[in-house]
């Protein structure tokens, strides 16, 4: 089959617009969680959120273009014009046929659909915009990628909650492997930070409620209790290994492996025990022909629930043994990009091997002794020149999903 390279990489992120300055952010352990702006959250009783700063949609988007776009798809196509800037392929393919784009969101166009709403409540039905639909649906956030770089081949978008981008990732992976296509634009994109959205998984008593940004997001920690929203966009630009020789590419990393799988369990919780996540892992680990014992770090869902973080821990000890792997999530620095996670995630485990440096778990005070079977990367053990990395990422519905890459050589 055919290897898979990484060429190019872009983000908007609650740390940083632009990978150079995301990779700078986590590797300082800089938190990006700060005090809600784009709205007054007073009622919602949340006071913090992982929003995007200075975003300038003028440099890559438009100014007149950024109004035909939710900000979900804005995002997305900043960071796929990042990426492919660093691929070196900003003028496009020599065959656009076998150029695609997958891309995952969770939730689509909700700024957009609030907007509207309200518009509809206010006004009336005829006052809706006739860009509504457009701006909305999620499928534009891989459709306006599209129509912006010229990528005529498969073209779509994955919903698989928090697991979106990861499942986007390796679906790209696949079709790059399988031969179907040359290169491929894929990752991540969500733009949730709103009303709506904080009052919606407000509801569902899954934020947190802490006021210090210091102390909002905290995985893995005894007196976690809940997730921060964040907002942004991760892009990866995969290509076959023989497409990016023959034009000099500069080579990032290499993709190996990816797994996905259901639990079939619970609308929003995971398996108690871990097996439907470890199930996931243990199918990219199969995928990418390799032992437990050859991955070297694992970017961790680490969502900073209760029950998430409980049940990763054992899935990680089902999969790498009892401490078995060094572990630690983002989401301390960034919040939970809810579709995007997995994308921007993805990029800080291949930012592990370009950095030779693991990200530590920001925020953690006291580790809650029912994830004690993973150990969690500090400022102590942080320093390995990894050469497989994994990312995983789960999401409400059971969705589960697994992405191995590994350091760049011939061999």
């Amino acid at each position: 089959m055919t290897r898979v390279v990484i060429t190019g990489l872009g983000a908007v992120t609650p740390v940083g617009n632009s990978t150079e300055d995301f990779w700078n952010g986590i590797f300082n352990g800089e938190v990006g969680i700060a005090p809600i702006t784009k709205f007054d959250a007073t009622e919602t009783g949340i006071t913090v959120a992982g929003e995007v700063k200075d975003f300038d949609p003028s440099a890559r988007v438009g100014k007149r273009e950024s109004r035909k776009m939710d900000l979900f798809s804005q995002y997305a196509v900043h960071a796929a014009g990042e990426a492919l800037e660093q691929a070196g392929l900003a003028d496009g393919v020599d065959n656009p046929d076998r150029f695609g784009v997958i891309m995952g969101t969770g939730i689509g166009g909700l700024t957009t659909i609030e907007q509207q709403v309200i518009k509809m409540h206010d006004k009336g039905p005829q006052r809706v915009s006739p860009m509504f639909v457009p701006n909305a649906i999620p499928n534009m956030v891989s459709g306006n990628v599209s129509m912006r770089y010229g990528a005529k081949g498969v073209n779509y978008t994955v919903s698989t909650a928090c697991a979106s981008a990861t499942n986007a990732i390796g679906e790209a992976f696949w079709r790059v492997q399988s031969g179907k296509m040359d290169v491929m634009i894929t990752g991540g994109a969500e733009a949730s930070v709103n009303e709506m959205g904080i009052s919606g998984f407000a509801a569902l008593t899954a934020l947190s409620t802490e006021s210090d940004p210091l102390k909002a997001s905290t995985p893995f920690d005894v007196n976690r209790h809940g997730f921060v929203l964040g907002e942004g966009s991760g892009v990866l630009i995969l290509e076959s290994l023989e497409h990016a020789q023959a034009r000099g590419a500069n080579i990032i990393a290499e993709v190996v492996g990816y797994g996905s799988n259901s639990d079939a369990y619970h609308l929003t919780s995971p398996t108690p025990d871990g097996s439907g996540p470890a199930g996931s892992v243990k199918l990219a680990l199969e995928d990418a022909n390799i032992q437990p014992s050859d991955i070297d770090y694992v970017n961790a869902h680490g969502t900073a629930t209760g029950a998430n973080d409980a049940a990763e821990s054992k899935a990680m000890e089902l999969v790498f043994g009892k401490n078995g792997v060094l572990v630690s999530s983002t989401k301390g620095m960034t919040g939970h990009l809810l579709g995007a996670a997995g994308a921007i995630e993805a990029i800080a485990a291949i930012g592990a091997i370009v950095r030779e440096e693991l990200p530590v778990n920001i925020g953690l005070t006291e580790q809650d002794p029912e994830t004690a079977g993973v150990t969690l990367v500090n400022e102590e053990n942080k320093h390995v020149a990894p050469n497989y990395v994994l990312s995983a990422n789960y999401g409400f519905g059971g969705h589960n999903a697994a992405i191995i890459f590994k350091k760049w050589s011939e061999n």
